[in-house]
């Protein structure tokens, strides 16, 4: 049964078992996402991060459990505008210009042409609109599936390692985009492999092992374990989970 919290939540996700390639990837595991907060995904590569996204989004094939959002089962039709994914391959199409691949995707999710320029502005690319995608960086690429997903104006946003690759200045314009979208109500769930990343965030969900080490902000993480530099907040919530083990 769900808590009111859960029922509340943007994505709540009870359970979840995931089998891939003959081994279980996620054991089965429990988190919520709010609404109006950028919640952090941290932890290693392979931990688990990108089936968890997958499998909220609804591509993923689940062995038990359920992922709801909005209300709905995960990858349901009426999900489909409300709902903006970033993979961590950019995936837009290289042979098209910036300009081309989002009037394209506008029209595949219904949303109204005018919103191009929009996301266009909002991911500094307004100058760049005409150019061919294949002619572009990889995080000028990145930065066209974030316009992508932002189009139709998405209830929750799922970012897969959004900011690998980036510059540092055009890394922090972005935490203040996805902030600034999170004032606005939408749920943001955000991963990285990088612990850094993780003081930019509001709430954090610190995997390893397709399980969850800890939930929290940085500031109540760090509280916990006492010790300030986040990359050591998660060596020290491992350390205790492993000595609550033996």
């Amino acid at each position: 049964m769900m808590t009111s919290g859960e029922e509340l939540a943007a994505v709540a996700v009870a359970d979840l078992r995931v089998r891939r390639g003959g081994g279980v990837v996620l054991p089965g595991i429990s988190l919520a996402v709010a609404r109006g907060v950028v919640t952090g995904l941290l932890g290693p590569s392979g931990c688990g991060k990108t089936t968890l996204m997958r499998a909220i989004v609804g591509v993923q094939r689940i062995e038990s459990g359920t992922v709801r959002v909005l209300g709905e089962p995960a990858g349901s039709p009426s999900l489909r505008a409300r709902v903006g994914y970033v993979t961590q391959a950019p995936s837009v199409y290289p042979d098209l210009t910036i300009r081309e691949n989002l009037r394209y995707f506008a029209r595949v999710l219904g949303a109204p042409s005018s919103e191009v320029d929009a996301v266009l502005a909002t991911v500094r690319l307004k100058g760049e609109a005409d150019r061919s995608v294949g002619r572009l960086s990889g995080g000028q690429r990145a930065r066209v599936s974030l316009a992508a997903a932002l189009l139709g104006e998405p209830e929750v946003l799922v970012l897969d390692e959004p900011t690998v690759g980036l510059d540092p200045l055009l890394r922090r314009e972005l935490w203040g985009t996805f902030h600034a979208l999170a004032a606005d109500g939408v749920a943001l769930l955000v991963s990285s492999h990088v612990m850094d990343e993780a003081a930019h965030c509001d709430q954090l969900l610190l995997m390893r092992g397709g399980a969850l080490v800890a939930t929290g902000t940085p500031a109540a993480l760090r509280e916990r374990t006492g010790v300030e530099d986040l990359s050591e907040v998660f060596v020290r919530l491992i350390e205790q989970r492993e000595m609550a083990r033996t």
